[in-house]
């Protein structure tokens, strides 16, 4: 008796194709992500230089509206001490160090 392989078959494509955004769409977004996160890097460079001393390579967790922010060796832990306490805001996480961010840009 021969055994068969089954075949697969290959199905790619979107999860959602009804939602489909257009190139104006997606720059807009865009654009609304850099603007959010200049509002945060004030707030992080003003503290990078002295949290670079005591907490470098850690990540810290910001919410721009309070100024407030939360420090953290795991990225996911900082968040969600953030949204912990502010639960329908917005954060960006930065990484402590010369850049703000993981790896080289």
């Amino acid at each position: 008796m021969t055994e068969t392989k089954p075949t697969c078959t290959v199905r790619r494509g979107r999860i959602f194709p009804e939602i489909q955004w257009t190139e104006e769409q997606k720059e807009q977004r865009q654009a609304e992500r850099e603007a959010f996160r200049a509002r945060c890097l004030p707030i992080f460079e003003r503290l990078k230089p002295e949290l670079i001393e005591t907490h470098y390579n850690w990540y810290i967790t910001i919410e721009p509206d309070s100024g407030e922010y939360f420090i953290n060796q795991d990225q996911i832990k900082g968040a969600l001490e953030a949204r912990e306490k502010y639960p329908n805001h917005r954060f960006h996480t930065f990484r402590i160090n010369e850049t703000g961010v993981c790896g080289t840009i």
